[in-house]
């Protein structure tokens, strides 16, 4: 995901009465807040620590990116199936027969939610997960 803007989540610091002169990089991830000031004596110059803060700042943004798709094949408590959005449905009806479904599930827009499930009885367990993941990534796509 490239920045917005050359100086996108950069800020200029310039405090004459503390001699403090540099660049401020500052982003915020899923609660966790990742800051570094880049100084200009330190850097050589103003220029040179601009540079130095925006590659510091793309950097981060790639490593934040990779760790969320990292994300998605990761297990928890919550999640047994691996997968974000991917779970498999086990509906008891009322004539004692048990359905089983793997079922994608993503939000293509705010205040919209989308399922779809595949039956493990018609097309087996493995295919069953298989194409709810593959429809789960479509649907973030």
């Amino acid at each position: 995901m490239p920045p917005q803007s050359e100086h996108y989540a950069i800020t200029r610091i310039d405090l004459l009465s503390q001699g403090t002169h540099g660049w401020q990089v500052r982003l915020q991830r899923r609660g966790v807040k990742y800051a570094k000031f880049f100084s200009d004596t330190k850097c050589g110059c103003e220029n040179k620590g601009l540079r130095l803060a925006q590659q510091w700042r793309d950097d981060l943004i790639e490593e934040i990116t990779r760790d969320d798709q990292a994300r998605i094949c990761r297990s928890s408590k919550r999640n047994s199936s691996g997968v974000v959005g991917v779970s498999k449905i086990k509906v008891h009806a009322s004539n004692g027969s048990i359905y089983e479904f793997w079922q994608a599930t993503w939000s293509p827009e705010l205040g919209v939610r989308k399922t779809v499930k595949f039956s493990v009885k018609r097309h087996g367990p493995e295919l069953a997960f298989k194409l709810a993941v593959e429809a789960r990534n479509q649907g973030i796509q």
